[in-house]
């Protein structure tokens, strides 16, 4: 009568073992490539978004100004309408395009499209900084995945490669081979429910 143990014992065999270990190894090696593209995707979006980010601020700190400049401008217009109109014209001519423009509304001189056109760069800038940032943090979570993936086909590799050495008839030897069996389809699950980075 044959035992679990003579049932199972084709799992031990050289066969079985030698594709486990190449298939662990190939899935291991690719795991670890992919996690690797996704670690320096993950890395290059959070240099950009911090450079862009850099910059954002920078623009805004120069829309400010602009429009300290352009109350400056419009203060000493106002005040000079009537009394001296050439220098009126004089600080009208230094006028932002947004500041024109919002002359000519009802709600003007500074309504909230100015402030809107004022800031349009900057705020423009800071959600691409998000969109850098958003990106890299979608690297991040898929290159986790592929470690995850890469972990679980390493400790299958170790399993078979380790069952590979011990005796024909050593039922640790079985074992071993179904854990690494196990590990390989747990790994191959992972691989494929792990999402891919699109944008």
């Amino acid at each position: 009568m044959n035992t679990l143990f003579d049932r199972l014992r084709f799992f031990g065999s050289e066969l079985v073992l030698g594709t486990l270990i190449a298939l662990l190894s190939i899935i291991t090696a690719v795991s670890a490539y992919q996690s690797s593209m996704a670690d320096s995707d993950q890395t290059k979006n959070n240099v950009l978004g911090m450079q862009t980010l850099t910059d954002a601020n920078a623009e805004y700190l120069t829309a400010n100004q602009d429009i300290i400049q352009d109350y400056t401008n419009f203060d000493t217009y106002y005040l000079n309408t009537e009394t001296n109109p050439d220098v009126a014209d004089y600080f009208k001519s230094g006028f932002s395009e947004a500041l024109v423009a919002s002359m000519e509304r009802p709600a003007g001189p500074f309504d909230e499209p100015y402030y809107e056109a004022m800031y349009a760069g900057p705020n423009e800038m800071f959600a691409k900084a998000d969109e850098y940032f958003g990106l890299a943090e979608k690297y991040n979570e898929y290159g986790d995945g592929l470690q995850l993936v890469m972990l679980i086909t390493a400790l299958g590799l170790a399993l078979a490669a380790w069952g590979s050495l011990l005796k024909d008839d050593s039922k640790i030897r079985v074992l071993f081979a179904i854990f690494g069996l196990v590990m390989l389809v747990y790994g191959i699950i992972r691989y494929i429910g792990t999402p891919g980075v699109t944008g």
